[in-house]
């Protein structure tokens, strides 16, 4: 999977999750303070990841996840293509 795969699909979760328009979301959004994200929306959105990639995020990485580009970044890097 291409990181613009990749992209695009977090984008797509975040689009449906956040309820923002898909082409709003960029790499640099941050998910807390742009979408204005509490925990319990960032660990939904988490979960969200973990089925859509296949993969787990312990909690502890879960919180550096701040951005899309970071989660896209953690996807890239953990994902069992």
């Amino acid at each position: 999977m291409t990181r613009e795969e990749v992209f695009g699909k977090v984008a797509e979760i975040i689009s449906n999750h956040f309820e923002i328009e898909q082409d709003k979301v960029t790499p640099e959004l941050s998910i807390k303070d742009d979408l204005n994200a509490d925990s319990i929306s960032i660990m939904e959105f988490v979960l969200e990841l973990e089925d859509e990639f296949g993969t787990e995020i312990s909690d502890e990485d879960a919180e550096k996840i701040e951005t899309v580009q970071a989660a896209v970044d953690y996807i890239m890097e953990h994902h069992a293509a």
